[in-house]
């Protein structure tokens, strides 16, 4: 069977595009490993924020709202600085002066106890969301299903080739035919296009770290997720008063199956020791993601070159985005004319790299 679209990648990113696709395709959804989700998708620090990633991100992270909302769980973020973080606390809400999105200055303290007094400023953003990240990827899956995708597993790829219009893709679960092939392949981006004979844009995978924390006193309920502007580190509550904490790191890593240094989980426990006074009583989990930026660090949606797509570079940002770009890529790879407000497709578009 030749199919219309093969994308590769069955993480987020290629997922919500297969669902977005629905049956306006006959669409091949490709996924190197056993099931769907085992690398960046299944490690999200699993929550929605207008303001992560940046001004450019924004649009893209506000019109997935909606299509995210049966996800979403409040949550809400703190922004927390000290006296010599004065100038990015400023450049912060000069950012989104202009937007949608609601920034409240506040005294931090008033909204978590036991914060160091030294920490002095804070800007408060009452939108932030957990995000279900496993319930909303399999739902994306299950409506690329239901529209009549076809979704193949232990199929990572080999080779690809194109000729008189169509590739013929060699997986480690066969060999298969489409007209057009879109690389989803995270971390693997540029791997893929250089097995598809294409020039890579310059995807670089960054490792990043997460701990889970018990905490004495246990995280408070109903306290936000507490990020310091200066990105030193992030961390949020979690059900039984754990805490799910973050370096904030990003360290250069070839595309693998990622794991944490024993170094940046102690850099993450000693910067959050640093803002509150509760004590470490127990690290229960650690583990390790890779985040994948093009050299902008925007992602990147649309055909580079005849019948190659490229729907890469979400950095960490790809989840909460994933409605609207898939929204975006599925237009732009069926030849229509993107439908959302506010989301300029040209900035996403491969072309800005020669």
């Amino acid at each position: 069977m030749t199919y219309d679209i093969a994308i590769v990648g069955a993480g987020i990113a290629g997922a919500s595009l297969a669902a977005a696709l629905g049956d306006r395709a006959r669409v091949l959804l490709l996924e190197a490993e056993d099931m769907p989700g085992r690398h960046a998708t299944g490690r999200s620090a699993a929550f929605w924020s207008e303001t992560y990633g940046g001004p450019l991100i924004q649009p893209l992270t506000s019109a997935s709202h909606d299509a995210l909302s049966p996800w979403l769980q409040p949550l809400g973020s703190l922004h927390i600085g000290r006296a010599e973080d004065a100038p990015a606390i400023d450049r912060f809400l000069a950012d989104f002066a202009g937007s949608a999105v609601t920034l409240a200055p506040v005294d931090p303290a008033a909204h978590l106890a036991g914060l160091r007094p030294d920490w002095t400023l804070g800007v408060l953003e009452p939108s932030c969301a957990y995000i279900d990240v496993a319930g909303f990827h399999a739902h994306s899956l299950a409506q690329a299903r239901k529209a009549g995708a076809t979704i193949v597993t232990d199929a990572g790829l080999r080779t690809a080739t194109r000729r008189d219009g169509r590739w013929t893709i060699d997986t480690g679960a066969g060999r298969f035919a489409a007209d057009v092939l879109v690389n989803a392949a995270g971390a693997w981006a540029d791997v893929v296009a250089a097995r598809c004979g294409v020039r890579p844009i310059g995807i670089a995978p960054y490792r990043r770290t997460m701990v889970q924390l018990r905490t004495d006193p246990p995280a408070p309920a109903g306290i936000p997720m507490i990020a310091d502007i200066a990105g030193r580190f992030y961390f949020k509550p979690e059900p039984g008063g754990r805490v799910w904490l973050s370096p904030h790191d990003e360290v250069p890593s070839d595309p693998c199956d990622a794991a944490p240094e024993e170094m940046d989980v102690a850099v993450a426990i000693d910067r959050f020791e640093g803002a509150v006074d509760w004590r470490v009583a127990g690290v229960e989990r650690r583990w390790a993601g890779l985040r994948s930026f093009a050299p902008d660090r925007l992602p990147v949606y649309g055909m580079a070159e005849a019948g190659f797509f490229w729907c890469a570079g979400q950095g960490g940002f790809g989840i909460q985005t994933a409605p609207a770009a898939a929204t975006l890529a599925a237009a732009l790879v069926l030849g229509e004319v993107p439908a959302l407000p506010g989301v300029d497709p040209g900035r996403y578009a491969p072309g800005r790299f020669g």
